[in-house]
């Protein structure tokens, strides 16, 4: 099934290939930029409850779980029945999606989950190349300790996609659906295609080693120094029949600049929809990859829609 809609907002500017994985251009927020009146819980004390936190309806706390002696900071706004989680792409941490919390709180009376990738936003930093199993592990542990393990709406931009698939296989039963953003799936992986994006940001990795402790620069050389081996793993990486998915492609795509890319990622979206039952692929004409800044409303009316579908 496809859907198209309106232009709102025309892409903002080229995005190279490798930084889609690591760095969004043009969108890398600071970090923190949450209330500075949130509360700071430790996993401890939110283990028990059935859904993440106890906190009054609709106010927004941080929680800081431990996974494996690093912390990642979990931001909740809380709700009631189900649970939304939404996954910034790389380079970009919880606050990517302030303008979209509150309105999918509102819209769905849902708790709404954000949080820091381990080495972004408020959360502590995992030295050494990027590892998908140990993103996936982190996400596992701070919805386990927020007591989010059914009913779960998983929302997942870029290179969250990777997160998102790998958290499917092996956690199936604790979502109700997934609305992949513009999201990194695997058809996209062939080694040819894997050789074309390292060869292409080689010179932006080689700047970013220029000045390594920024978190932007910091992320896109750990996921290059893994990429060829990660991305020939997720190419073989499938996704569960039983989880339900929206596919939101963007028409720009992260390769405006190349055609060639540009068509093989709209026909990986294609492909992946295809592959599997309960899938549905939507396109956001005129937008960028920054799908969620330039097309809020319409990633809000999906997420909308897999939670009324699905719960």
């Amino acid at each position: 099934m496809s859907r198209t809609t309106p232009n709102r907002r025309s892409v903002n500017r080229v995005l190279s290939a490798l930084a889609l994985l690591a760095v969004t251009a043009g969108a890398v927020t600071a970090c923190g930029d949450h209330d500075s009146a949130s509360t700071h819980t430790s996993a401890s004390s939110v283990t028990s409850s059935a859904s993440p936190g106890a906190d009054k309806a609709g106010a927004t706390s941080l929680h800081m779980i431990d996974n494996g002696g690093h912390r990642l900071a979990f931001h909740v706004t809380q709700g009631h029945g189900s649970t939304i989680v939404l996954d910034s792409g790389g380079g970009n941490d919880s606050s990517y999606w302030k303008d979209l919390v509150p309105k999918l709180h509102a819209a769905t009376g849902a708790t709404v989950i954000t949080y820091d990738r381990a080495g972004l936003g408020k959360s502590d930093v995992v030295p050494g190349p990027w590892k998908v199993e140990s993103a996936v592990s982190d996400l596992k542990a701070g919805l386990q300790q927020l007591g989010a393990t059914r009913n779960v709406t998983l929302v997942s931009h870029s290179q969250a996609g990777e997160i998102a698939t790998y958290f499917a296989e092996q956690n199936p039963k604790t979502l109700s659906g997934a609305v992949l953003v513009d999201a990194n799936l695997p058809p996209l992986f062939t080694d040819e295609e894997t050789a074309r994006l390292l060869a292409f940001d080689q010179p932006e990795v080689d700047a970013a080693k220029k000045d390594p402790d920024t978190p932007q620069n910091r992320q896109l050389i750990s996921t290059a120094e893994s990429f060829a081996a990660t991305s020939k793993a997720y190419y073989k990486a499938t996704w569960p029949d039983s989880v339900p998915a929206t596919v939101i492609v963007s028409e720009k795509t992260p390769f405006d600049g190349s055609p060639a890319d540009a068509q093989h990622w709209r026909d990986a979206a294609s492909s992946f929809v295809k592959d599997g039952p309960h899938r549905t692929l939507v396109t956001a004409e005129g937008s960028s990859h920054e799908v969620p800044k330039d097309r809020p409303a319409l990633v809000l009316r999906e997420i909308e829609s897999m939670v009324a579908a699905h719960h």
